[in-house]
């Protein structure tokens, strides 16, 4: 039996995928994992950005998710002639 295992999201992430994919081993929304990481770090003395940093280097990317595409459409000006 394989059990789940913590990856950083690449389709629910904002900067790295931490909250992401903390949000998809828990099984609960990332945006509440935002707010209690934002609230710890707020009330810790700043502590919670180091630990998300420790994160981002300890938790490995989803290899098997896709990767999410951003927009890269960039707004061109018609000339007139």
């Amino acid at each position: 039996m394989k059990g789940k295992e913590l990856y950083r999201s690449k389709e629910k992430r904002v900067i790295a995928g931490v909250c992401g994919g903390l949000g998809e081993f828990l099984e609960t929304d990332p945006t509440v994992i935002r707010l209690a990481w934002a609230l710890v770090t707020i009330l810790s003395l700043w502590v919670g950005i180091l630990g998300y940093l420790v994160a981002w280097i300890v938790i490995p990317e989803d290899s098997n998710s896709p990767k999410r595409k951003k927009s890269t459409k960039k707004k061109r000006k018609k000339r007139r002639k």
